[in-house]
């Protein structure tokens, strides 16, 4: 897919008209903020959180891996579920016995209530009400990452994110609000964000995908060209401490660095949309209502939603494995421990390098109906 203009780019860097007079509610940005986050692209609040509204989620992923460790352990993958180890080791640990053990986690879909609570913070959503307005949907598309350390699969190269979404995200601010569970800086892999990228409005070409993993790649050359980035000026350094959050527009570059210390370096990412905009998922799933301005005692339902399991709607393998062999790619054989992963963003973009992800893909050509039912287990939830 080539690059993509949006046709409305101002929604990229005007935030929503407001009163001046309103008085700011809890957490809730300074003027200069909001319009640092629009002119820039991302901004870096390192005190949003305090430490008791984190630790309900550490120790809801502590859960996620012990069940995963315990899964693993009883189907004889790994020999020892490293149960005394820390919150920011364990992982690394049952990671060394089974290679992919990162990713597995990072596909499994179910939303644990800690997320949930996160999600819709109240201060949080109080900003995203200062970014898109007063009625506020989560975007299916969210993410724990399970960055163990020198891990290629769990470092992420340069992209926009709507460069994982359909064209009608190119229409629609999606702000995405990255927190760390460690402080996280140049060492453990913190953000970088290319400064103005988004200005445009313009979804660059990427490349698919990069190295042996399932993320499009943006080259440094076309953030040039098509997006006027210039990286002796433009590209940030985002170290967040604990606590901290990186609010990103959803077009603006950005990757995280490599993971060179000997812990994990914990985060989620979270996105809020317009609730009557499309999210460009596909088609996959729909948004979930957050918050609106109709009902002040609104309640979010969130039966469906967070129940969708991931790594259980895992869609079925491909009969590639003559053709792989010749490649010397391999599938992962167990669905149960399936450490691939496919998406219909791999149909967008050229495939430049094959690996046992980009193996998997099946282009279902036009027929959105043919996709929905090819990959109705791919990442819903």
């Amino acid at each position: 897919m080539p690059a993509y203009t949006s046709t409305q780019p101002e929604i990229f860097t005007s935030p929503p008209e407001k009163s001046s007079s309103v008085e700011k509610k809890p957490g809730q940005l300074t003027d200069e903020q909001v319009k640092q986050y629009f002119d820039e692209g991302f901004l870096l609040i390192p005190d949003f959180f305090e430490r008791s509204e984190l630790e309900p989620v550490i120790t809801a992923i502590c859960e996620l891996v012990d069940q995963l460790a315990q899964k693993l352990y009883n189907a004889g993958k790994i020999n020892d579920k490293y149960e005394d180890a820390t919150f920011y080791k364990r992982l690394s640990l049952i990671e060394k016995d089974f290679p992919g053990a990162a990713v597995l986690l990072h596909k499994r879909g179910v939303m644990p209530k800690a997320f949930q609570d996160l999600w819709t913070n109240e201060r949080l959503l109080n900003v995203m009400e200062q970014f898109i307005g007063p009625d506020i949907a989560g975007h299916p598309v969210w993410n724990l990452r399970t960055k163990t350390p020198k891990n290629s699969q769990v470092t992420v190269p340069w992209h926009q994110d709507c460069a994982y979404l359909s064209s009608a995200a190119c229409e629609i601010l999606q702000p995405t609000a990255w927190i760390p569970l460690i402080d996280a800086n140049r060492i453990n892999g913190c953000m970088q964000v290319a400064r103005g990228g988004h200005r445009k409005g313009i979804l660059a070409t990427h490349t698919c995908c990069a190295g042996g993993t399932w993320y499009v790649d943006l080259a440094e050359e076309e953030m040039k060209k098509t997006l006027d980035v210039d990286f002796e000026k433009d590209i940030a350094l985002c170290e967040v401490p604990f606590g901290g959050v990186l609010f990103i527009n959803n077009l603006v570059p950005h990757r995280s660095l490599e993971n060179f210390s000997d812990k994990i370096r914990w985060s989620m990412d979270l996105r809020w949309q317009n609730p009557d905009k499309p999210n460009g998922f596909y088609g996959l799933k729909e948004n979930i209502l957050l918050r609106t301005s109709t009902d002040p005692n609104y309640t979010v339902d969130w039966a469906e939603f967070a129940s969708r399991d991931r790594a259980k709607l895992q869609k079925a393998h491909v009969d590639v494995q003559a053709k792989l062999e010749k490649e010397d790619i391999k599938l992962d054989k167990d669905p149960e421990f399936d450490t691939t992963i496919v998406g219909p963003w791999m149909g967008n973009w050229e495939i430049v390098h094959h690996n046992k992800h980009t193996a998997q893909y099946k282009d279902p050509g036009d027929d959105s109906e043919s996709w929905t039912n090819y990959h109705s287990t791919w990442t819903k939830a």
